[in-house]
């Protein structure tokens, strides 16, 4: 798993290699000055107890002040290195996993889960910022922690720390058990946080749904309980958090009560230990209790970090499109089908031996019934992987491809188009430069022309798309495909939401397209646009049962005439 976690884990420091040292120094310098802070404390001490080996107490007091302005001086620094190095350390890491998101293939998204993603940019990044990245700088600060003072109280009294010591080891092996298992309970978090996006991402899409049949109470409960499993573990999760911190506390008082009581004593039976060294020593004692509390905690914080890191990376290794061989310019000829066959679950065939050609530059219609796989053809089409028989384009079979070659040539609109929060002009040429005079083209044959006329093409167009109309925003993806002058273009159902008129519209629209193979899956079965038609193809159970032009297939009175016949 670790080579699978690499590349996401180097984004982390490509190019903040030097922010990540200077706030890496600054954290061990910041710790330090603790250990020159005991010591001045013990002189402090013991010079009021006039020991003849104590420095002055003026010399104590500069040396206190060189304390404070160092200590100063190193949260400065730390107040733009560390900030500075987390944002850009989970810029680079979100960017990094974003890339491998976009080299995913066109059916990836059909066979996974999207909430898993949003989990995973989100949830998820809170957790490997807070218990990956800055605990690097608390583990080197912690470990600092544990040999600087163990160093000073063997220094000071060799059998007062193996007494110290003996006070926290069982507590201390306790906490390393307990936090061996909190990898497991972040996972779950993280899961139970991703089928709690998914459940909320489907009641607000479904939201008219949900209003049209009287369903808020339903789904309340639906939302409800899918929040309490994801709270339920984030509560399993701090309540393992909590133990570790407790039996940490334990060992924190059981030591430092303990190591006094036991100097108090050795003071009395007449050690040679100073009342200054003794504080100290209860000073260090804190420091070494702290760091072994704290260690094992953020060591099983860490590897459950990692472990979000190691889902990211594998669901990024899924699905990924190969590159196949570049094929510039297809189709010039055809695309052509051949013994096609598909099912998403074995047994049972969504598409049955499909052979049929699409000659370029010509207009199609793929209609039938429900479930009769209309929309899977297109899919298969676009690149979808799984299938058997054969799909070529002028000859050259889909999956040898390369993506780049197949989406330069082939351009899709969906039933529901996606738009961003951005302008009008953004969205039709999707961020890229274009020629003033290519984009006014394609606002003009799409029939974009009265709604720039009327909003002007900065317009923003609202999350999702939410002030434009079901009609303008599929003109905006015919106008996409124009922009890009692509060869083929595939049209799903893509009037299915529109009121009659609009729909009339955006097909009048794509038919008016010349140069461009056209294959639209359509349920309206209007006759003067299916007359304009090159070809009509109809399908059912998973096969093209006829082809011909409209008059063809009306003449033969088969399966098209009457579903033509009950539609009207």
């Amino acid at each position: 798993m670790k080579y699978k976690r690499r590349p996401l884990l180097a984004a982390f420091y490509q190019g903040n290699r030097l922010r990540f040292a200077l706030a890496f120094s600054v954290s061990l310098m910041t710790i330090s000055l603790n250990f020159g802070i005991t010591w001045v404390l013990q002189q402090m001490l013991d010079a009021v107890w006039d020991r003849p080996d104590a420095l002055k107490l003026s010399t104590l007091g500069l040396l206190t002040a060189g304390i404070i302005l160092l200590i100063v001086l190193f949260k400065q620094i730390s107040y733009h290195t560390e900030p500075e190095f987390l944002r850009r350390a989970m810029m680079q890491y979100k960017d990094a996993a974003f890339r491998g998101l976009t080299k995913k293939s066109v059916s990836a998204f059909r066979t996974e889960q999207m909430s898993g993603y949003l989990s995973g940019f989100s949830n998820d990044l809170n957790t490997i910022e807070t218990d990956y990245l800055r605990a690097q700088f608390k583990i080197s600060a912690y470990v600092l922690e544990f040999c600087g003072s163990l160093a000073m109280m063997l220094y000071y009294s060799p059998v007062m720390t193996v007494i110290a010591t003996a006070f926290c080891l069982l507590p201390v092996l306790a906490a390393v058990f307990t936090g061996s298992r909190m990898e497991s309970v972040e996972k779950r978090v993280s899961e139970k946080n991703a089928v709690f996006l998914a459940t909320l991402r489907d009641a607000l899409g479904g939201f008219p749904v949900m209003k049209c049949f009287r369903a808020e109470r339903e789904m309340t409960q639906l939302v409800g309980r899918s929040s309490a499993l994801a709270e339920d573990a984030k509560c399993s999760k701090n309540k393992l958090a909590t133990q570790l911190y407790m039996i940490g506390a334990v060992a924190a008082v059981t030591a430092q009560l303990g190591t006094f009581l036991v100097g108090c004593g050795m003071t009395r039976a007449g050690y040679s230990i100073t009342p200054g060294e003794l504080i100290a020593f209860m000073d260090l004692t804190a420091l070494f209790i702290e760091a072994i509390r704290e260690t094992p905690v953020i060591f099983g914080k860490r590897r459950a970090a990692l472990a979000l890191v190691d889902k990211m990376a594998l669901a990024l290794e899924q699905n990924v499109q190969d590159e196949g061989t570049d094929v510039p310019d297809v189709p010039r000829r055809a695309i052509a089908l051949s013994g096609l066959r598909f099912s998403y679950e074995p047994d049972k065939p969504v598409l049955r031996g499909i052979s049929c050609t699409f000659e370029a530059g010509r207009s199609y219609a793929v209609v039938g019934a429900s479930g009769s796989g209309k929309s899977t053809l297109l899919h298969l089409l676009m690149g979808s992987s799984g299938y058997e028989g054969k799909i070529t384009f002028d000859g050259h079979e889909l999956r040898e491809i390369s993506s780049r070659s197949l989406f330069d040539s082939v351009c899709v609109i969906q039933q529901n188009v996606f738009v961003f929060n951005a302008s009008i002009r953004d969205n039709i040429t999707m961020f890229k430069p274009f020629p003033k005079e290519e984009v006014d083209r394609a606002i003009a044959l799409s029939g974009l022309s009265e709604l720039i006329a009327e909003r002007g093409e900065d317009s923003i167009c609202g999350e999702g798309g939410s002030s434009l109309s079901g009609g303008e925003k599929q003109r905006i993806s015919i106008a996409r495909s124009l922009l890009r002058r692509s060869r083929v273009l595939l049209a799903d159902e893509v009037t299915a939401a529109l009121d009659a008129q609009t729909a009339y519209q955006v097909s009048d629209a794509i038919l008016n397209l010349d140069g461009i193979t056209r294959i639209v899956v359509t349920h309206n079965l209007d006759a003067a646009l299916l007359r304009r038609y090159d070809r009509i193809l109809t399908m059912k159970s998973g096969e093209i049962i006829e082809e011909g032009t409209f008059e063809q297939l009306m003449q033969r009175k088969g399966y098209f005439y009457s579903l033509y016949t009950v539609s009207q």
